[in-house]
């Protein structure tokens, strides 16, 4: 590696790095130092922990170590490197319980619980689906990330089914359903605001944010290049005047889809924290109201979004195969309440 001496120079180490991160600047990047570079792409990054990376020469840019103030440009890769795996490589195996809906040979489909983080990453190394699969089973194959079993993913505070590969073949054949968006996934979630239409779809380039680097953004018009092409297909379930109650079919596959595409279309989902949802979007402003929508913060602590179906062809028989799971008991008891207010406050303006 290259280590800073007594004079500020940044000198030679022969030792193995491992990288970390890895980014490159797009085209249109203005010059911008690279310690703000990487705050704006690294999640839960302090800037002290990257100025300290790069005095100690942990931050590359086209394969040459960099300082804090070097001055980020269009077209330039920039990795971290540090003399350790990443922490998510380091796996351990742990005995967590999971709800198998579905298992054979070739793959498993899984139930996940809300609060489970599917993979591990910066700051959540342990409890994740991952630590319980390679707990439960041996030799799974890894994807192009070096996730073992992982053909998809779906948030932390999002329940539902994932299937998992369990052979090197499943894996590249489950992936390229994926690829393809010949797999059928339908999401149930619970939004803010009446939902004008019945259905409709949902077409947006979707991108980091620019300013709030832990959300995603729909990108439109000269700025489309900045995203990736996302559809998402809504229909309306049922209505509750303030939150609508809505299933989502995917198209595409996007980090934060859904999530991303109803806030873009007003309908942020309800308790979601990250984007805005855990606040009253929708409603009166009386203090009983204020109350009835705390209580259901308290009921459903998360984002109303699960998913509930999920379909694919199976890898070495060929079969169509469907599974459907029951929505959680939170968010079950969360619409509930929204159902019983809805009634009231019709049946009081009849």
């Amino acid at each position: 590696m290259r280590k800073e001496d007594d004079n500020n120079e940044i000198e030679e180490q022969d030792e193995t790095l491992y990288e970390h991160h890895k980014f490159v600047a797009k085209i249109g990047q203005k010059p911008l130092r690279v310690d703000k570079f990487l705050m704006n792409f690294i999640e839960n990054a302090t800037r002290n922990k990257i100025q300290k990376a790069a005095k100690t020469g942990n931050i590359y840019v086209n394969d040459e170590a960099v300082k804090q103030n070097y001055k980020v440009k269009a077209g330039d890769i920039v990795q971290v490197m540090f003399e350790h795996p990443p922490y998510e490589f380091l796996l351990t195996p742990e005995n967590i319980p999971l709800d198998i809906v579905y298992e054979d040979d070739s793959l498993l489909v899984i139930n996940k619980p809300a609060g489970m983080v599917v993979h591990p990453g910066h700051g959540n190394y342990s409890g994740t689906l991952i630590n319980a699969l390679i707990y439960h089973f041996d030799n799974l194959p890894n994807n192009s990330s070096e996730r073992p079993g992982l053909v998809h993913r779906i948030d932390k505070d999002t329940s539902g089914l994932l299937v998992v590969a369990k052979t090197e073949h499943a894996m590249t054949h489950l992936s390229k359903q994926f690829f393809d968006k010949t797999s059928d996934r339908e999401y149930v979630a619970l939004v803010w605001g009446n939902v004008e239409e019945d259905e409709g779809k949902i077409e947006g380039n979707i991108g980091r944010h620019p300013k709030n680097r832990l959300q995603n953004t729909v990108y439109e018009g000269d700025d489309e290049i900045k995203g990736k092409p996302a559809v998402t297909h809504y229909k309306v379930l049922e209505r509750f005047g303030y939150v609508s109650l809505v299933s989502c079919k995917l198209e595409t596959g996007r980090t934060h889809q859904i999530r991303v595409h109803m806030k873009h279309i007003g309908h942020t989902l309800f308790n979601d924290e990250r984007y805005g949802g855990d606040k009253i979007l929708k409603g009166t402003t009386f203090s009983k109201y204020k109350q009835f929508v705390d209580n259901c913060f308290k009921v459903l602590p998360r984002q109303a979004l699960h998913a509930k179906t999920l379909g694919f062809t199976h890898p070495e028989t060929g079969e169509d195969l469907s599974f459907d799971t029951e929505i959680p008991q939170d968010m079950q008891n969360c619409i509930e309440k929204w159902r019983n207010y809805s009634k009231n406050l019709k049946d009081n303006l009849d």
